[in-house]
């Protein structure tokens, strides 16, 4: 018996179930190449991988996201994505080999990832209707097509003598099936591409909008921060976080590209005795004031990274609202929650009484000189000093309702966040960072604290189990920002721990006791340890 004779039975044995499941990865690459053509005329939103991974975040429980959060930072959404696309190999491979043998029920089983896109898709909060379904039904047909048609080519067919396989089996239909796959590949290829191509030029207007924007002077310019509020040693954060370096932590897959010129912003709702619509070119024409305001994320652990300080030009918000006829609670106002709404679905609820108690609440359209980064919330969004992100800072926004708490929770509320979470008072040690081998002798602790509204009045560390000690201020620029602090520690050689602690102006001093970040904002004193050569 020859060699080849010889592998025949393994060659026969492996190589249907292997192309058939090369045929489920090419069904499955083509169904999410059209279905992000379809989603390019549509929107970005509306494709498949974005709606399941939107619908998986809105249904994540909030410790869940706060682990994702805290172990995969700001790459969480990639991870999500890559899983996304991970589990659809693998769907996409059983189906393939499920289709050699059963044809139309691999086709069935394309057709039911198109319906759970298309069901979440259509289940998302800012779904645009029915055309949000196409992406996922074009998509799932065309991949249920393909999976279908290759796996005829793969089945075995009557054949001539000559086309019999040495054990007497009819063969299948290689040539038919190389060709059918290679053109499936190339087309899908082509559909991938011309989709990318074309949400890249539906965002390029955004951009261009963006691009020409000229921010006006303000008509109350932020003071420069008064020398000495930064600390000059290495390590420290920079007193103005760059645009760059400002953390990000939302829900959106895919950052809305919104054109400035069609965008409009709604008031309405509760008390509102006068609604309005405005333009971005109208809020451009109103007083605007730029002010030095720390942002912090509910989502910050303890000596976490999600806190930054920028500067930021907008329109005061509560003088807005006051155009409008709104009143707070406190003069008799009958709404106490203004609700938010984002251009991608996002629900954010703030205290309509600390947004017009005099604090510089915007509606933002400039960070750091520049119009917002799309990141960031261009063309604008809310900011209010005191409050953590997920009830006050809603980007991309485009609606503000007036309504109550006792009536409706907004997003995160329903996912089991506090619906009131001013800013808890902390403080972080930046230097020496943890496990650092530091030298016998002088070695300078410095760091920032934060206590927005309300200010820091004191900061002090502590080695070991020794006393606690002052530490030295930075100068204040507002309330509202953060503070640096350093301390020269003499350190002697050998294992220590540092620790520190703030005491905000109205006399909260940071617990021992450390929380976690569910539901209003983690609590506790950071600390880190390092080894003296």
């Amino acid at each position: 018996m020859s060699s080849d004779e010889k592998e025949s039975p393994r060659l026969r044995g492996w190589a249907r179930p292997s192309l058939g499941a090369l045929s489920g990865v090419l069904a499955g690459f083509a169904a999410l190449a059209v279905a992000e053509l379809v989603s390019a005329a549509v929107r970005p939103q509306a494709g498949p991988v974005i709606a399941v991974g939107g619908a998986a975040i809105d249904r994540t429980p909030a410790g869940l996201k706060d682990w994702a959060i805290r172990n995969f930072g700001t790459y969480d959404k990639l991870v999500l994505q890559l899983g996304i696309l991970a589990v659809l190999l693998l769907f996409a491979l059983a189906l393939g080999i499920l289709a050699v043998r059963f044809r139309r029920a691999g086709a069935l089983g394309v057709l039911l990832f198109g319906a759970v896109g298309t069901a979440a898709a259509l289940g998302r909060p800012d779904t645009a209707g029915l055309s949000d379904a196409l992406p996922s039904v074009t998509g799932a047909a065309a991949g249920a097509a393909l999976l279908y048609g290759l796996a005829g080519r793969l089945a075995p067919r009557g054949a001539r003598p000559a086309e019999v396989d040495p054990l007497g089996e009819p063969g299948w239909d290689r040539r038919g099936f190389v060709v059918a796959a290679s053109a499936a590949a190339a087309a899908s290829a082509t559909a991938g591409v011309l989709g990318r191509t074309l949400t890249a030029a539906n965002s390029r207007d955004a951009v261009a909008a963006r691009g020409r924007i000229v921010l006006p002077v303000p008509a109350s310019a932020a003071p420069a921060a008064p020398r000495g509020a930064q600390v000059r040693l290495p390590g420290v954060s920079s007193f103005i976080t760059p645009n760059g370096d400002f953390y990000r932590v939302d829900t959106a897959l895919v950052v809305p590209k919104v054109n400035a010129t069609a965008w409009r912003l709604r008031i309405h709702g509760k008390g509102v005795r006068r609604p309005v619509s405005l333009s971005y070119d109208d809020l451009l024409r109103r007083r605007l004031i730029e002010r030095h305001i720390t942002l912090t994320c509910v989502s910050n652990e303890v000596g976490g990274p999600y806190v930054g300080t920028a500067r930021w030009i907008g329109v005061p918000l509560g003088e807005l609202l006051a155009e409008c006829g709104v009143r707070p609670p406190s003069e008799g106002g009958p709404a106490d929650q203004l609700v938010a709404r984002s251009v991608d679905g996002m629900t954010i609820g703030s205290p309509v009484e600390d947004v017009m108690d005099g604090r510089d609440a915007l509606l933002a359209l400039g960070m750091n000189g520049e119009p917002l980064p799309f990141d960031h919330g261009f063309p604008v969004r809310m900011v209010v000093p005191g409050l953590y992100g997920y009830v006050s800072a809603c980007k991309w926004i485009r609606d503000i309702e007036l309504t109550d708490f006792a009536t409706y929770d907004p997003y995160w509320v329903k996912r089991g966040w506090a619906r009131r979470a001013p800013v808890k008072t902390q403080s972080r040690i930046d230097t020496p960072k943890p496990f650092a081998r530091p030298r016998a002798g002088t070695v300078m602790v410095a760091g920032v604290a934060w206590a927005q509204h309300r200010g820091i009045d004191t900061v002090e560390v502590r080695v070991d189990d020794g006393p606690w000690q002052a530490a030295r201020l930075a100068a204040e620029d507002t309330r509202d920002t953060w503070r640096q602090w350093s301390f020269p520690w003499q350190a002697v050689k050998g294992g220590h721990t540092l620790t520190v602690r703030a005491t905000d102006r109205t006399g909260e001093v940071q617990p021992q006791r450390r929380t976690r970040t569910v539901p209003d904002g983690a609590a506790g004193r950071h600390s880190v340890v390092v080894t003296v050569e």
